[in-house]
């Protein structure tokens, strides 16, 4: 599904986060990223979906080459088969809710009806109408998860997913990010420093200067 290869970051101040980091994501296979601040996980996320560029290396999601894509066509893979849940959480001020949702359903041609259900499922079924300058940081979280999952994404990818919202809103949340992986076959990379965010995951792995690790941390059954 994702293959990184000796994947090489720098920030502007010249230092280098990611060093040659090689790693591949099988189909169905959900990772969460753990590791501290300033290391470079959101950095890499950004690189996987094409939002950023590599100094070196290269991003491949099935068999094609992000750097082998004009503009359009990367955008129209991003549509199609991504799912970002990102910390800024990039809602749509001047749009509701429900619009929110709806619009990777709607760009990419299908029927709305399903944004119904993921509101639902996020516990804001009756806030559709709603603008998001009504809602609280956690709520805006969950909008931005519900539209993250509406179009049923082949890869998903989450920079802390739960980061605004309480543990019991945490623990539903991540119960559904769980479910939809395995019903949709999906892909996913959450990165997170929450211990029991990563518990949800198939394998836990740590960013570190030397690349990926596989944490001390094991997840749940």
């Amino acid at each position: 599904m994702l293959k990184l290869h000796e994947l090489t970051k720098s920030y502007a101040d010249g230092r280098r986060v990611l060093n040659r980091l090689s790693y591949s994501l099988g189909a169905g296979e959900y990772v969460a990223i753990m590791g501290e601040s300033g290391v470079g996980k959101s950095t890499l996320l950004n690189l996987i979906a094409g939002l950023d560029t590599p100094d070196s290396g290269e991003v491949v999601i099935d068999g094609t080459a992000i750097s082998s894509l004009d503009e359009d066509a990367a955008t129209r893979l991003r549509r199609e088969k991504f799912g970002f849940i990102f910390q800024a959480f990039h809602v749509l001020p001047h749009l509701t809710l429900l619009q929110n949702v709806a619009l990777p359903l709607l760009l990419n041609g299908a029927s709305a009806e399903r944004a119904y259900d993921m509101l639902d499922a996020v516990g804001l079924r009756g806030r559709a109408g709603d603008f998001p300058r009504q809602l609280s940081g956690g709520e805006l979280q969950r909008v931005a998860i519900a539209r993250a999952l509406v179009h049923r994404p082949a890869l998903i990818l989450a920079d802390e997913p739960t980061g605004n919202l309480d543990p019991d809103t945490a623990h539903d949340v991540l119960a559904l990010l769980r479910n939809e992986i395995r019903e949709n076959g999906a892909s996913a990379i959450i990165v997170t420093h929450s211990p029991a965010a990563a518990a949800t995951a198939d394998r836990v792995l740590t960013l570190t200067k030397d690349g990926l690790q596989p944490a001390a941390l094991r997840p749940r059954e």
